[in-house]
């Protein structure tokens, strides 16, 4: 088994982290019906109090770069734009296994 993961960050304006987090939630809910998002985790570091981390786990690259295209994925991404200060693809990585991917 070898999925298809990502682990990235962005930064944002000074004081919006909360709302971006807010943000990236309502994506993560976005995908509880996608079968090919196993995992769409939103962090946050005490030290980067601007930043907002991101770790997905997907069946394949293709079903991520799908994601990007539905309409609600769409729409948070227009309402994260004018926060947005810059975005980083810190790794993308396969899953191999371990707990929470099938």
């Amino acid at each position: 088994m070898s999925k298809f993961s990502l682990f990235g960050k962005f930064t944002v304006l000074a004081g919006e982290q909360n709302i971006m987090v807010n943000i990236l939630l309502e994506a993560a809910e976005s995908m509880a019906d996608l079968e090919e998002c196993e995992i769409y985790l939103v962090n946050i570091a005490d030290n980067e109090p601007d930043s907002v981390y991101v770790y997905e786990v997907w069946s394949n690259e293709e079903a991520h770069q799908a994601s990007l295209t539905l309409e609600a994925t769409q729409k948070l991404i227009q309402r994260a734009k004018p926060i947005i200060t810059g975005m980083e693809r810190i790794s993308t990585l396969k899953a191999v296994g371990g707990k929470g991917v099938s």
